[in-house]
């Protein structure tokens, strides 16, 4: 599914509180980035409508502790693929404080992802 006008603009408002962030359409969904000191690097995707926020060793464990799937995906080849980014909490949709938290530890996972 294609990342609608209405929902990329749903999006940005969404990450208001880490703006400034750039959404890119690509693969059928979008990534979401944002300027770091390691250059601009996604932190979360968007994949029918559903957004999943960047996985690494600093946040894992906050993910798996509330049953937060990763994004999967199948290759053209039928092979499954696990990306290392997890379906975002339910609380953040509703609270900017608790979208912020989890989105910059997702930042800070694709920093150190960077390195």
């Amino acid at each position: 599914m294609a990342l609608s006008p209405q929902f990329k603009e749903y999006l940005e408002e969404l990450f208001e509180p880490v703006a400034p962030v750039t959404i890119k359409r690509m693969f059928g969904g979008a990534g979401v980035f944002k300027e770091t000191p390691k250059g601009r690097l996604m932190f979360a995707l968007v994949a029918d409508e559903v957004i999943y926020l960047k996985a690494g060793d600093g946040n894992r464990a906050a993910f798996e502790e509330r049953d937060l799937e990763p994004f999967v995906f199948e290759s053209k080849s039928g092979k499954r693929g696990v990306m290392s980014y997890h379906r975002m909490p339910e609380a953040c949709f509703d609270d900017p404080d608790e979208l912020k938290g989890w989105a910059l530890a997702a930042v800070d996972a694709a920093i150190a992802a960077k390195d």
